[in-house]
């Protein structure tokens, strides 16, 4: 065989459409979000309401939409669904969480949260907006199982009109992104996520808010900081540089060790770790050093027992998998495809999405990968492809596709026409 086995693959895509199906007490939304499903995991190019009605067999792209902005359904109510079904195929006690950012880059001005910030999706500042995540890894997997969007203060919590045009919800304040990291860690220990660690960059690791909440939720973290962090060092009387503690540390004590698989093999560094803390705390400065640029890289570690450098080491590695899901996720299932510039719409979008990008991580981690020396494991973008030739495949219509063309080409002629009808307008006195 070739270790593909499509009824099961058929029952893990049924079960995810389900799972969205009894959030509705209609049967049109129900239907919608089964083909919105199925469309964020086919090979169109473009994951819009437009391109998913077109492949849906509508008429046109009004029942999608109406998906997104109308319709009755709680997807916050979805998300813990997907954050459960995940965990139930991933738990496993050694899990992670996993939070960081990722920019959408946007055009114009009415997208909620959007403005000109800076995004590590283009690695300057655009005109964009950003969302917080959560990841769950553990040796069984990883998924995406959060999100918040971040509203910026000044461009947008303080502006009422603004967020009434958005339709951002009238209790919802400014929340840094720690904050919104924060928020979303307790959720997911509230409903029972079996995750001892947290980690995440520098972002979160500057955060003493976040680190004492961690703390009293006894969750040990490895976070990172930045060079010119200060630590307590003997005995907690001095503040030492953290770059300035490296340059302390004998040659013997950096041990080797990979912190996991990376796309170009192990990724192997040396690790160096420094005890903050006396009084029976476990606190320690965990420092990475690249084997051949020296480049450094520094941690803020807490745990509520003691445990082995190898333990913190794996924990740090783990950051890695949240930037892969975000690539995964804007590759293979259009994450950052909509078109969509409400509150509702947004989180109704990327929710789905999430689920999306479930299916392809439970098919992964579910799929006997025979083992094989002449073969490499099923990859996502591999099983997506198969997932499109054995199950999902829809017929194409030629006279569908024309009437499609013909809606589309009309649509844009009238978008075009009030675009020219705005211009040569006489300014406003």
């Amino acid at each position: 065989g070739h270790g593909v086995d499509a009824a099961r693959w058929r029952a893990v895509l049924d079960s995810a459409v389900a799972l969205v199906a009894v959030r509705f007490v209609r049967a049109e939304p129900r239907r919608t979000s089964a083909a919105f499903v199925e469309g964020l995991l086919s090979t169109l190019e473009r994951k819009t309401c437009w391109s998913l009605a077109e492949r849906a067999g509508l008429t046109d792209p009004q029942p999608m939409q109406r998906l997104l902005r109308t319709a009755v359904w709680d997807a916050d109510a979805v998300r813990d669904d997907v954050r459960d079904w995940l965990i139930e195929h991933l738990g496993h006690h050694d899990g992670v969480l996993v939070v960081d950012e990722t920019g959408f880059l946007k055009k114009g001005s009415c997208s909620v949260g959007v403005q000109r910030q800076y995004t590590g999706t283009a690695g300057r500042i655009e005109n964009s907006q950003v969302g917080v995540f959560l990841a769950y890894t553990s040796p069984r997997g990883r998924g995406l199982i959060d999100r918040r969007i971040y509203l910026p203060e000044a461009t947008w919590c303080a502006r009422p009109a603004r967020r009434e045009a958005a339709g951002v919800p009238e209790q919802i304040r400014f929340a840094t992104k720690p904050a919104l990291a924060t928020q979303m860690i307790d959720a997911a220990i509230a409903a029972g996520v079996p995750a001892s660690w947290v980690t995440g960059d520098e972002v979160y690791g500057a955060d003493p808010d976040l680190r004492t909440d961690l703390e009293r939720r006894q969750v040990g973290y490895v976070l990172a900081v930045a060079c010119d962090r200060r630590v307590p060092v003997n005995d907690g009387r001095t503040l030492v540089r953290v770059d300035e503690l490296a340059t302390r540390i004998p040659n013997r004590e950096w041990q080797p060790h990979s912190c996991g698989p990376g796309a170009k093999g192990p990724r192997d560094y040396l690790w160096a770790w420094i005890t903050t803390a006396s009084g029976g705390e476990y606190r320690w400065l965990l420092i990475r050093r690249n084997r051949t640029t020296a480049e450094l890289a520094f941690y803020l570690c807490w745990s509520p027992h003691p445990v082995p450098l190898h333990t913190l080491v794996r924990v740090a590695g783990s950051r890695w998998s949240i930037e892969e899901l975000f690539q995964t996720g804007k590759g293979q299932v259009g994450l950052d495809h909509y078109q969509v510039r409400s509150w509702t719409a947004w989180h109704r979008f990327i929710t789905l999405a999430m689920l999306a990008l479930a299916v392809l991580t439970i098919l992964s981690t579910s799929t006997d990968n025979l083992n094989r020396p002449d073969l490499i494991a099923l990859t996502v973008p591999e099983i997506r492809r198969l997932l499109n030739v054995l199950i999902t495949t829809y017929p194409a219509d030629s006279q569908h596709a024309l009437r499609w063309s013909h809606w589309r080409r009309k649509v844009q002629a009238r978008a075009r026409r009030s675009h020219y009808a705005r211009r040569s307008a006489p300014p406003p006195n």
